[in-house]
């Protein structure tokens, strides 16, 4: 009788026990109840599309691992506030596999709450991005910080898909950050087994929620998807990856970019979630980030042709290349330029 009453008092007044009894993962309504604000995004052909089904094209700000944020004990709202103040309507969000099992689930969770509600009242959408850099079929990773296992990255993307169901202020999941075998010295990387894996992902996700839009980069860092063109993902509702940084090929690039990657744009939607440049002797300046101003307007200019999403990398003055230089929030070279870019061509 009292284990009865017990289970009648949980049932009355926790909003997280489903009807067979099973808990769900989120313990944190203000998340939920921010996104509502926002309209649900779905994919319409190479579109976004909102609930009037007008086309929306995300131009916005890659942000820093809320971890790494927490270290410097600059983990605050005003942060999202930033943001939206460079007229961004979307974010990314990047979780290093190190940091997610360092902070371990409950308390990293917090902090992607934390993200998902600051940017919904803000009026930013959210990318959630599982931040490895490596090859996924051998676990031979760029840098320990990038180390991870498909165990561990199956049970990210159960979690976060199960966490954030039903809230629009997540549509995306970048699936990969950059899948790389660096030219075999990783181990194979076949196109189809790569493929395989992403798929077996997006089943499980589009199972848990069927509204949310998986993301799928391509090789070489994250920037070649040339494999698309014969072999796309057997999955409808999917959305890919690039991070064409200026290095990646020479000038004039358009060429190179429309062979690369720009292509799949015509057939489905794109987000290039990483980009951006930086003078060779600036902070941290390394290939291949290094150019100016030129690529800066050349690389808008085609995404605007071409209708493609972005988030410009990276909203911090220490990571690189900064958009920023000092946590007065001076825009760096090309802060200005981007900032610019948003201003005028966001709504």
């Amino acid at each position: 009788m009292i284990l009865g009453r017990i289970l009648v008092l949980i049932l009355a007044v926790s909003p997280f026990v489903l009807a067979s009894g099973q808990e769900t993962f989120s313990d944190e309504r203000s998340a939920l109840e921010a996104g509502k604000e926002l309209s649900q995004i779905s994919v319409e052909g190479n579109r976004f599309v909102n609930e009037e089904g007008e086309t929306v094209v995300f131009r916005g700000l890659a942000l820093v691992d809320p971890a790494a944020m927490v270290d410097r004990g600059r983990w605050n709202r005003e942060y999202f506030e930033k943001a939206a103040g460079w007229n961004a309507n979307v974010v990314r969000v990047p979780v290093h596999p190190r940091d997610w099992r360092r902070f371990g689930e409950e308390e990293y969770l917090k902090l992607l709450d934390q993200s998902v509600q600051w940017s919904a009242e803000l009026g930013m959408h959210v990318i959630i991005d599982w931040h490895s850099i490596g090859n996924p079929l051998t676990d031979v990773y760029h840098r320990p910080m990038y180390e991870t296992s498909r165990g561990e990255t199956f049970r990210f993307w159960y979690t976060i898909a199960t966490r954030y169901k039903d809230n629009p202020a997540v549509p995306f999941f970048e699936l990969w950050n950059e899948p790389t075998n660096r030219n075999g010295r990783m181990g194979r990387l076949p196109w189809s087994d790569y493929k395989a894996y992403m798929e077996e992902l997006i089943f499980m996700i589009k199972a848990i929620d069927d509204k949310k839009i998986p993301m799928v980069a391509g090789f070489n860092f994250g920037y070649t998807l040339t494999d698309v063109k014969n072999d796309p993902i057997s999955f409808p509702g999917v959305a890919y990856v690039a991070h064409p940084y200026p290095q990646k090929r020479p000038e004039p690039w358009v060429e190179d970019w429309e062979r690369d990657w720009g292509f799949v744009a015509d057939k489905y939607p794109m987000i290039c979630t990483e980009f951006g440049f930086m003078s060779a002797d600036g902070p941290g300046a390394h290939v291949p980030v290094i150019a100016d101003e030129k690529y800066g307007h050349a690389i808008i200019d085609y995404y605007e042709k071409k209708g493609i999403s972005w988030t410009a990398w990276v909203f911090d003055p220490q990571w690189s290349p900064q958009l920023f230089s000092d946590w007065d929030y001076t825009p760096t070279a090309q802060g200005k330029v981007f900032k610019a870019y948003m201003e005028e061509l966001n709504p």
